[in-house]
């Protein structure tokens, strides 16, 4: 909420916004590429120079234009910029440039919300300058030839003045919702109080995020487990809303179960008065009513008229609904017959808060273009959660790969249809044939310039092409392929210092050209930089200065290491000094030595434990030993299996909440699992649910050119390489594995930590404060240190 004209309340609304909200309709069809609606990116952004440089000197580019229009209680801001106003003789022209990948021969008109950009730019030139008439223009550019189409009509300031105002009345309803909503939600931020004691550790981190959102700044947090972190940032994040600092809330996550976390967060505070809508995005597959997306309407009766209906169906359930659920929005799509996904992604318009993955902020594919297309700032504020994840996933969402079997293969899909594209791909094969052959396992290669401008030929003519042939055999094929070489020529216009390209030939004889992006600290700070603050905390964001180097290259950004309220009396952590991992010594003896631990451990308490493993093969050789030796009766052994779906993950964790008859002796629970995997972290295991883990080894990832790739990259930086792409990584897996035993004030148990590495000074740097009271031990030992620890708990024992 903000103040507008005469202390009006305010309603901020860009053109593109308005025009693509009011005057979208018809169907969803994913068999067209949409050439002329793609953002061009920063090979768009070249040309849209080249081409007002073209003008002359009576065009004035890059115009910002704003027009108010005032209603009863507030007003509504309507602002934008055009690429363009032209004088000429005769008067004004405004011109709206869309440089395109398509042939722009075949265009007869300009696309609708192309011209109603330009209509309301041409509107708010006329009223500014008082002017009865002008030209509105719309060029259009092709990415690949730069050949030039303009489309040029005149209005007089009557037409567009009627025009404008039936735009404006088709949004009224909506700026009343929003006026009515924002109202209520100041009130209830204004009364809202945390809603429990604060723990130790806890108002200091609330105060703190508070001071950064006010100062605009971004915030590191080290959060030990148990300091209800989630709470401890959202609470002051919506605070500082109240008073003015920020408008719409992003609560970002890797994993779904963390935003299940989220919404709990948000539910406990509504309980307290807080008013404050959210909704959580969830993947188009997974909210697919067919199961599998075919987004056309003939495939997909909810694509059939889902613009035509969309806006009524988010206007009811903004009436009705304030956690937005992926349950609440599949119930509210069938009702209206309207594809799930994209009515997520309009609600996501009306709400005050967004709960979603990463991607929806930071990858340039993915992320919510409503908000982040134009690369401008808006008041948002970015809770970034388990953000240690975000350096692995940002090298992910800003790298790319062509691989040539791919490129073969659409080359032979494509050559009945059209010869000249399968022309094309054959000469981009030719190029990847001959790098091939000069690569035994990985080259780094200075640059692959002539293979980017080979692969751009051929994206045109594979536009056209998609475009021209809507269905046919294996079109889902070529689609992916289609979308792995626009990944690959965007990544290649982003490149900068923090890339590597290197080429691969893989044992299975596949060979790729990547283009690798080792240090994504620059694009992820540009996107944060589009809201205010970000708030970027987990339990493991260990070492500081590494993770504040590749979150967002900011050495002096603010960082806080937040109290754990944990007691320390309740947890052991024992440190095996006589086993190690390595591979050098994975040996049957260190595979026993490792099992016999792992017998103690779970022998000397009945309870649930999880065991870590560094590899399925290792968790392989641990089960056979363990399934051999262990008492059915006495201890249950759960192994992990890989690629486990949704519904075998929850079996396995359901396992830990199995209760025994009373008066029968309690059995053991041991589950081998992979470090680093899928229950390594964001498994919320309380109490007596989980009472131990036993974690083998230093977690550092194996060997293989990507990782070899980041550990010369940074040593040739004069930074510690083996540590940036070994040793940090393979702690912080170690790290997360630890935390799932201790999860509330309330919990005890027992860390376990086996590999004789873990006592060398790098590693023991790199504890966490809390572990500082590590204690050493043996096989020989171990035993009676865990019977005491228990023993002093009060816990029944199979001591002797």
């Amino acid at each position: 909420m903000k103040d507008g004209v005469n202390g009006a309340y305010q309603i901020r609304i860009s053109v593109r916004e308005l025009v693509e909200f009011v005057l979208n309709s018809g169907d969803i069809d994913n068999r067209r590429t949409a050439g002329a609606k793609k953002e061009a990116m920063q090979e768009g952004s070249r040309l849209h120079r080249k081409i007002q440089k073209q003008m002359g000197a009576g065009y004035q580019a890059e115009v910002t234009m704003r027009h108010v229009v005032q209603e009863e209680c507030f007003c509504i801001l309507v602002e934008g910029r055009a690429d363009g106003v032209l004088s000429e003789p005769g008067g004004f022209v405004i011109d709206e440039i869309k440089c395109v990948y398509m042939d722009i021969s075949r265009l007869e008109e300009p696309v609708k919300v192309h011209m109603a950009q330009a209509m309301c730019y041409g509107y708010f030139w006329c009223t500014e300058k008082d002017l009865e008439g002008i030209g509105v223009q719309i060029t259009y550019c092709s990415m690949e030839t730069e050949e030039i189409r303009r489309f040029r009509k005149e209005y007089s300031f009557e037409e567009l003045k009627e025009w404008f105002q039936g735009l404006i009345h088709e949004y009224l309803k909506w700026a009343e919702y929003r006026y009515r909503h924002d109202l209520r939600r100041a009130a209830s931020l204004k009364e809202l109080a945390f809603p429990f004691p604060y723990r130790k550790g806890q108002k200091e981190l609330a105060v703190n995020v508070y001071r950064a959102i006010a100062r605009g700044r971004n915030l590191y947090i080290q959060a030990p487990t148990g300091i209800g972190k989630t709470l401890s940032v959202i609470f002051p994040s919506l605070k500082a809303m109240g008073e003015g600092m920020g408008d719409k809330l992003f609560y970002l996550t890797a994993k779904t179960v963390t935003r299940r976390v989220a919404e709990e967060a948000f539910s406990i505070l509504r309980t307290r008065g807080l008013f404050f809508s959210a909704v959580t995005i969830t993947a188009k597959e997974k909210l697919c009513f067919l199961g599998q997306p075919s987004c056309n309407p003939e495939d997909c009766p909810y694509a059939k008229g889902h613009y035509d209906r969309v806006n009524d169906a988010v206007f009811d359930i903004i009436h009705q609904e304030s956690a937005i659920t992926r349950e609440r929005i599949l119930t509210y799509a069938e009702k209206h017959r309207i594809c799930p996904f994209e009515f997520c992604l309009d609600i996501s318009s009306w709400v005050d808060g967004i709960i979603c993955d990463y991607n929806y902020v930071f990858d340039p594919n993915v992320r919510l273009k409503r908000y982040f297309a134009e690369g401008g700032k808006g008041e948002y504020l970015f809770l970034v959660d388990e953000a240690h994840n975000l350096v692995s996933r940002g090298r992910e969402m800003y790298s790319a790969a062509l691989v040539k079997e791919d490129v073969l293969l659409a080359a032979r899909l494509v050559k009945s249809r059209s010869p000249r594209l399968a022309r094309l791909l054959n000469a981009c094969n030719k190029t990847l044939l001959e790098m091939k052959r000069q690569c035994e396992n990985y080259a780094v290669l200075e640059n692959v310039d002539f293979l980017i401008y080979q692969v751009r030929e051929t994206y045109g003519v594979m536009e056209e092409f998609m475009e021209e042939n809507p269905e046919f055999e294996d079109r889902e094929l070529v689609l992916d392929f289609y979308f792995q070489v626009r990944d690959f020529l965007n990544t290649a216009d982003y490149m900068d210092e923090g890339y590597e390209i290197y080429s691969q030939l893989k044992e299975d004889g596949t060979f790729a050209v990547n283009l690798f992006c080792i240090d994504p600290s620059g694009r992820l700070r540009a996107c944060m930089d589009q809201g205010i603050s970000t708030i970027l905390f987990s339990a493991t964001l260990l070492p500081m200065p590494y993770y504040k180097e590749l979150l967002s290259g900011e050495p002096d950004g603010y960082a806080i290491y937040a109290q754990s309220p944990f007691p320390r009396e309740n947890r052991l952590l024992l440190v095996g000094r006589d086993v190690s991992s390595r591979y050098s010594r994975r040996n049957s003896r260190e595979y026993r030595k490792a099992a016999s631990y792992i017998q103690k451990v779970v022998g000397a308490r009945a309870g649930n434990y999880m065991i870590f493993c560094p590899s399925y093969q290792y968790m392989d050789q641990i089960a056979q030993i363990l399934l051999a030796e262990t008492d059915p009766e006495q201890t249950h052994i759960l192994v992990q299996e890989s690629h486990m779906d949704e519904a075998a993950r929850e079996a396995f964790l359901e396992e830990f909440y199995q209760t025994q008859p009373e008066g029968q002796k309690k059995r053991s629970l041991a589950a081998l699992c992979v470090m680093g995997g899928i229950f390594g972290e964001g498994i919320d295991l309380k109490e007596e649910s989980l009472i131990g883990v036993v974690i083998i080894g230093t977690g550092i990832p194996q060997v293989c050119p990507r990782q070899d790739i980041l550990r010369r990259y940074f040593d040739e930086r004069g930074k510690p390489g083996f540590s940036y792409a070994y040793q940090y990584p393979g702690m912080n897996k170690v790290m997360q594995a630890a935390g799932r035993v201790i999860r509330t004030v309330k919990d005890e148990g027992v860390i376990v930590l086996l590999d004789d590495r873990f006592l060398w000074p790098d590693y023991l740097a790199l504890f966490p404060r809390e572990w500082s009271d590590y204690c050493p031990v043996t096989l020989s030992d171990v035993e009676k240190k865990l019977c005491d620890f228990w023993g002093k708990r009060g816990r029944p024992t199979a001591c002797p």
